[in-house]
């Protein structure tokens, strides 16, 4: 009888929103895959727990995922998390889980934070409808995606880090209407957490005001 992999939603910042459900489970497997075990380290060590651990990156190659497929063949049960929040937003473990599918295994997810809902929650736009657009490109394309989120009716939301944020606002500011909503959540959940919300010219102030340290998550408001 084939095993199990569950995709482990970890907190995105303070270790307390670890749910009993992730807890129970990844004391449980035979196997935690990750994509940095020293991260994952740190979560287990808040947790009491001591478990296998190996990774599952972009460059892991075909014949080492199909190692960990074999082993959830043979009757073990895997549980596959990220460096933070829920797994297949930006991260490797979709490979992980699409062989999952093609082999016949179970795939069960354990939901639990992420910082795509955590700043949906809070902006306080009209959320029905909305594109995510994971991280802004690096030079190509971020002109063309910024024009996009600009002309685009419903809302939109993207990642950025803390060496390109005021680049990217600045950017966003070329294309947005002066009117247009803009919240920015920096470092959620964690110690530093800041909420901005206005006006593109009105957060970018608040943001030189504080700090563009951190992890932000970008949210354009609707027309």
């Amino acid at each position: 009888m084939f095993g199990t992999l569950y995709v482990v939603a970890t907190p995105i910042g303070n270790l307390e929103d670890i749910t009993q459900r992730a807890g129970r489970i990844l004391g449980e497997v035979d196997l935690i895959v990750c994509e940095d075990t020293r991260v994952t380290s740190k979560l287990l060590i808040h947790l009491g727990l001591k478990r296998p651990l190996t990774s599952l990156h972009q460059h892991t190659d075909a014949r080492s995922l199909m190692k960990l497929v074999d082993r959830l063949k043979k009757g073990e049960s895997l549980a596959y998390v990220s460096d933070a929040g829920t797994p297949g937003v930006n991260d490797p473990g979709g490979t992980l889980v699409e062989a999952c599918y093609e082999h016949g295994v179970t795939v069960v997810p354990i939901p639990g934070p992420s910082a795509l809902t955590s700043a949906i929650s809070v902006c306080g736009f009209p959320m029905d409808e909305f594109a995510y657009l994971g991280f802004v490109p690096h030079k190509k394309g971020k002109e063309t995606m910024m024009k996009e989120v600009a002309a685009r009716s419903t809302a939109s939301i993207f990642f950025e880090s803390t060496h390109r944020i005021e680049k990217t606002l600045a950017s966003l500011a070329k294309v947005l209407a002066p009117d247009r909503r803009v919240f920015v959540g920096r470092e959620l959940t964690k110690m530093h957490e800041t909420l901005y919300r206005g006006t593109i010219d009105e957060v970018m102030k608040q943001l030189q005001g504080t700090s563009t340290k951190g992890e932000f998550v970008i949210i354009v408001a609707p027309l």
